[in-house]
């Protein structure tokens, strides 16, 4: 029998090839007594490394998971889930999402779409994320405060989804990776704004963002291949704006993931000490 600490959580582990899986239900707990289940899996990968468990049985008292092993014994009364015939992993962790929307006609969803689309659909987004087996996600940008509320939402049980560590606005250049380029000067948006330039600027985002829900702070360190200028990985921060995006996150206990495609800019977001989030856009 295999024991894991008691703090573990129950929902990284049940997430199954059959999402949606049939529950047995014995006899209901008296008032007051432990909820308990049971899992049958015809195969568990536990995610320590070892071969595949066969015929395991997990054991899960109130939210926590207690044991795991092959044939274990059922406590009488106990919920059976039956997934004897699905392979049973540890919930999946993606570090680089953007969940709340998915973009698909760039000038309708610019133009003709307002937050409010974007936040009325975000959390089909959340659920089918959760149904692909992902329990964890870091959300790396996202408008007006969205991820946020998504979040909350999922937290306060309203919305089904994955867990989630937002970074709200992405912290950019005039002109950058983040700014809206290739239109008129005198065409204005009204949103929230992720555009900084200098550190006190920087600084000044940065504490916004935290003020108003982020978890961690992303930073657009180059251009992208969705940005209008041409150089696709230039640096668009000099290395003490970056710094300052580093320093000041850190004061307020966050962490940096950086948008960083070309080498120096990779380089200068690392001697700030951001850690870069991947080099996709």
């Amino acid at each position: 029998m295999r024991r894991l600490a008691p703090r573990t959580l129950v929902r990284p582990l049940l997430l199954a090839a059959a999402v949606a899986a049939p529950l047995h239900a014995q006899s209901a707990p008296a008032a007051g007594a432990p909820s308990r289940v049971a899992v049958r899996a015809g195969h568990l990968i536990d995610g320590l490394g070892g071969a595949p468990i066969t015929d395991a049985v997990i054991l899960i008292e109130n939210d926590r998971i207690t044991a795991v092993g092959r044939g274990l014994a059922i406590p009488s009364g106990a919920r059976v889930i039956d997934l004897s015939r699905s392979t049973v992993l540890p919930g999946l962790i993606d570090a680089h999402t953007h969940v709340t929307s998915q973009p698909e006609n760039y000038m309708e969803d610019l133009f003709r779409k307002s937050p409010i689309d974007v936040a009325v659909s975000a959390h089909v987004y959340a659920k089918r994320t959760l149904e692909a087996g992902f329990t964890t996600i870091r959300d790396v940008g996202a408008g007006e405060f969205i991820d946020v509320a998504l979040r909350n939402a999922i937290n306060a049980g309203g919305v089904a989804g994955p867990r989630m560590q937002v970074a709200t606005l992405t912290v950019g250049s005039t002109g950058g990776h983040g700014d809206i380029t290739g239109f008129s000067p005198y065409l204005k948006f009204g949103q929230f704004s992720g555009i900084a330039d200098g550190e006190a600027e920087i600084r000044k985002l940065v504490r916004f963002e935290v003020k108003n829900g982020a978890d961690l702070i992303k930073m657009l360190a180059s251009a992208g291949v969705l940005s209008e200028e041409e150089s696709v990985g230039a640096p668009q921060f000099t290395q003490e704006e970056m710094n300052a995006v580093v320093d000041e996150a850190r004061m307020w206990g966050r962490k940096v993931a950086a948008h960083a495609h070309g080498a120096e800019a990779i380089k200068r977001a690392l001697r700030a000490g951001g850690r870069p989030s991947s080099t996709r856009a």
